[in-house]
């Protein structure tokens, strides 16, 4: 409906006035056809009112030529009796297909199946008697004569009785379809004046509908000519001459309000880009000093660890060369510039972290590993398996009185790499996994983020990520104090 009236609002006067009065004349005849068409069914229902009748008057009419024919024949026996036979029972056959064969509880339809019945029944009496004469059994023929005109009787009655209870039903069906006539008279005269009515309205409507702009268009003509240029600008709803003006109307208001406003819009325009000139200053100098802080050689770092790890080892201080030595490799592995790593760079960068951790913490952590050796060469993202170990460590077994324990598992199952991190410490509550795993914006906790940065649910958007979401990741805790496990699943991806 609201295409229809854009495309509407789109015509020019003229066409809109021709489709108006079209769509009026459409629809008057519309509904005259309608009427015309009702009035014709009616018609044809009142005609066929008392077709019911008339098909009893013949089969009675049928019956009673065929028992005439049986008796001119049972007397003379002659050749035109006998065809007359024949025509009459095929009629009476014709007449009896046309009753109801079928129980019902309507007593009408009922008493029309025992006249069928009694048709079938007559017309084998008939036959036999016929036949009986064939065979000259005089006696036989003069009974069989008796009871078919006994029992066609007895039709008759059975069909008077019913013609009489149809006539009755059929009047009663001419009267409704009378009053029906009447009704529709009625209606098509109340139809024709709501047309009329609504034809009025429309229109009225429709001419406001073009009016108004125009005297809308008028009222701001007047205040712009008293010199007022601040007016809204006026609604355009139609395609037509109207809106055509209106539209020029607005252009020409626009271009002189801006050109009254044009120096003042030029004087803000400047302050605005003095305003942006400075910021961008201050953006340039920020960048700058955060480019100079970015100068900093991480090689420098790993230069300098290197020559104390050697220090350490002229002077016989091993510990302490390993120590810097480990410390080296995990700083170097984690600022190199590369997405992929292998399971086995990831799992000598654990056995990096756990020595630090050991030396900084003694006895605090007992780390075991099982690794599948023929999986070392499998890529994957870099910096999932550290991260994983320092959380089981810091918020898992750190501080724990009992002995903590890690094991980190990596093995092969149907062909996919399973990667389990288990450790024994605080647990971790089922609410707080679904918050991890599930929410678009977890909590801070513990459990969800690490000290160097790298959070659990990171972790997972940047594994299924690499591999397209072919990852499973299950967090498993029955409580507190309980431990907590977390599993991974990931492809075969050979480096």
């Amino acid at each position: 409906m609201r295409k229809l009236i854009r495309k509407l609002q789109q015509q020019s006067l003229r066409r809109k006035l021709i489709l108006l009065f079209s769509f009026f004349a459409l629809v008057i005849l519309s509904v005259n056809t309608l009427i015309f068409s009702r009035f014709g069914r009616m018609l044809n229902q009142l005609g066929g009112v008392y077709e019911s009748n008339r098909q009893l008057n013949e089969l009675d009419s049928v019956i009673t030529d065929l028992q005439a024919s049986i008796d001119e024949y049972v007397s003379t026996r002659s050749f035109d009796s006998i065809e007359s036979y024949y025509d009459n029972e095929q009629n009476l056959r014709n007449h009896a297909e046309t009753l109801n064969n079928e129980a019902s509880d309507n007593a009408l339809l009922l008493a029309e199946k025992n006249i069928n019945g009694l048709c079938h029944s007559y017309l084998e009496l008939a036959e036999q008697t016929v036949d009986a004469k064939r065979g000259r059994n005089v006696e036989l023929y003069a009974q069989l004569s008796e009871q078919t005109e006994k029992l066609g009787a007895q039709i008759h009655t059975y069909i008077y009785s019913l013609n009489n209870e149809l006539f009755k039903s059929n009047s009663q069906t001419y009267q409704r379809v009378s009053q029906s006539i009447k009704k529709l008279e009625l209606v098509s005269v109340a139809a024709l004046l709501v047309i009329i009515l609504a034809s009025v309205a429309i229109i009225s409507a429709s001419m406001a509908m073009i009016v108004k702009p125009l005297n809308r268009l008028a009222t701001a003509a007047n205040t712009v000519a008293s010199g007022n240029f601040e007016i809204d600008v006026l609604p355009v709803y139609m395609q037509d001459e109207v809106g055509v003006v209106t539209r020029a109307f607005n252009q020409m208001v626009a271009s002189i309000r801006e050109y009254i406003v044009k120096q003042r819009e030029t004087l803000e325009r400047e302050n605005e880009l003095k305003e942006n000139e400075l910021r961008m200053q201050n953006h340039l100098r920020e960048a700058q000093l955060k480019y100079l802080q970015a100068q900093i050689n991480p090689h420098f770092l790993f230069n300098t660890l290197n020559a104390g790890a050697q220090l350490a080892m002229m002077e016989d201080a091993k510990r302490t060369g390993e120590l810097l030595t480990n410390t080296a490799a995990f700083f170097r592995y984690n600022v190199r510039n590369s997405e992929d790593a292998t399971i086995g760079e990831e799992v000598r960068l654990v056995d990096n972290y756990i020595y630090i951790c050991n030396v900084r913490f003694p006895d605090e952590i007992h780390y075991e590993k099982d690794i599948d050796e023929s999986l070392e060469d499998m890529k994957l993202p870099s910096m999932i398996l550290q991260p994983l170990v320092e959380n089981a460590f810091n918020y898992g077994i750190r501080n724990l009185e009992r002995h903590g324990m890690i094991e980190l598992e990596i093995k092969e199952k149907n062909g996919r790499i399973c990667i389990s991190v288990w450790d024994n410490g605080r647990g971790i509550s089922p609410e707080r996994i679904d918050e991890i795993l599930n929410s678009p914006h977890p909590a801070p906790d513990p459990r969800s983020s690490s000290s160097n940065g790298v959070g659990i649910r990171n972790l997972l958007e940047r594994l299924r990520l690499y591999f397209e979401n072919d990852v499973t990741f299950e967090i498993i805790s029955e409580g507190a104090e309980m431990g907590t496990e977390i599993l991974i699943t990931i492809p075969c991806i050979k480096g």
